[in-house]
């Protein structure tokens, strides 16, 4: 009886063969992996083999270029494309533009690490053709449907692309000085589109987990952060030291205030939603040190890059990669043992992390820590999801490949 059964129950996801056609369906599929699989290899090549990190963009300078750009600013566009799909009901990067987004990106880093000027050239032009294609194709979808709430994300997108050119220009020319400013640009603007994002799907995501939870949609509150964080970009080009201090202060608030709002304590047994909550306070608490900094407090500089981009952005990426990932592909709402690890490892790597930036005879041992934990998390993600990313959904499986926009974000 059971045999029977067995025999006449639909095949098993992970029988169903890949597809290309559903692999560039939608740009979280492609996005999400390049991003994940690039950002493992190019923390171990930082931490355990730099001397291969040679060329016009070297060393540090290509590290903070490829965490920044290479990998956050992936995952966000990612993210973008597939939730403009849900914003607007157009794709806007359907098949071919998706691939060739890929191809883009590709060329980019191959360009960027392979330390010849030919090569540094090659991926600077495909780098910024990239951003401006993901700033063309959100525009197409955001403008062309008249999605008025969404009319800031284009620019966003171009800000991204903009500040990674000006970085790029920087490296090139050897100046630090003008690096770090221009990275710190590239930082606020990455900020405002994580902010941006998280403010609508947090409460979002919580409300549909957790019954009886209500949360305000708190769009002054959003309007207000959105222009702090503006101001900040501007200002740290401007290089307006006061200004940038009460910019930052108020884009750090706003978020902090917010999370008082959405009831915390409410999600606490739900890992979906807690990972969310960390990256998105650690987020609000890296811009209060950049405010701290900004206003002259004797800070390590690099203290507050780490909690924004590490504790920040790099929390909130393993939150939502799973957690919309999770939605689109059709899978059920829940972590298993691999994702709940990969979030604790991530956790490990920033503290890690942060631990090691203050000098001790156990730096160098904690740095690697930190690095071998964000690699293992990083490396769980893709052994989990890579092989659903690279297959229809499920309940798509035996109909026709179509791309049907999800009500999920």
């Amino acid at each position: 009886m059971s045999n029977l059964l067995q025999i006449n129950e639909p095949e098993t996801p992970e029988r169903i063969a890949p597809s290309l056609q559903a692999f560039l369906e939608m740009g979280f599929r492609p996005l999400y992996l390049a991003g994940i699989a690039w950002a493992l290899v190019a923390v171990a090549l930082w931490i355990f083999w730099p001397q291969l990190l040679q060329g016009p963009l070297a060393g540090v300078a290509w590290h903070a270029h490829e965490m920044m750009w290479g990998f956050v600013a992936t995952i966000a566009i990612g993210f973008l494309m597939t939730a403009g799909a849900n914003w607007t009901g157009v794709n806007p990067m359907p098949g071919p533009i998706l691939l060739a987004a890929c191809v883009l990106w590709l060329a980019a880093r191959v360009g960027l690490l392979a330390g010849t000027s030919a090569m540094f050239w090659l991926g600077f032009g495909a780098e910024a053709a990239f951003f401006l294609l993901a700033c063309v194709a959100m525009a197409r979808a955001v403008y062309g449907t008249r999605n008025r709430r969404n009319y800031a994300v284009p620019g966003l997108l171009l800000g991204l692309g903009a500040t990674d050119v000006l970085y790029l220009l920087a490296a090139l020319d050897g100046d630090y000085t003008l690096l770090m400013q221009r990275f710190n640009a590239g930082l606020l603007c990455m900020a405002v589109i994580a902010l941006l994002v998280g403010r609508r799907v947090i409460p979002f995501f919580a409300m549909r987990a957790v019954p009886g939870l209500s949360i305000p949609l708190q769009e002054r509150s959003g309007l207000v952060q959105l222009g702090a964080g503006a101001l900040a970009v501007l200002f740290v080009l401007l290089q307006w030291q006061l200004p940038l201090a009460l910019a930052l202060l108020a884009a750090g608030s706003v978020p902090v205030w917010q999370l008082l709002t959405w009831n915390p304590w409410a999600v606490r047994r739900k890992p979906l939603l807690w990972i969310l909550y960390a990256g998105y306070a650690s987020l609000g608490a890296g811009l209060l040190v950049a405010a701290a900094q900004a206003a002259g407090l004797p800070l390590r500089t690099a203290v507050h890059v780490h909690v924004i981009a590490m504790g920040g952005f790099s929390v909130l990426i393993i939150g939502m990669v799973t957690r919309t990932a999770l939605g689109h592909l059709g899978r059920p709402l829940a972590v298993d043992r691999s994702m709940t690890a990969s979030y604790m490892l991530m956790l490990l790597a920033f503290v890690l992390r942060l631990a090691a930036l203050y000098p001790s005879t156990f730096s160098a041992l904690l740095l690697q820590g930190a690095a071998l934990a964000w690699i293992a998390a990083l490396a769980l993600y893709l052994w989990r999801f890579f092989p659903w990313m690279i297959r229809p959904r499920p309940d798509r499986a035996a109909a026709p490949a179509t791309v049907i926009v999800s009500k999920r974000p």
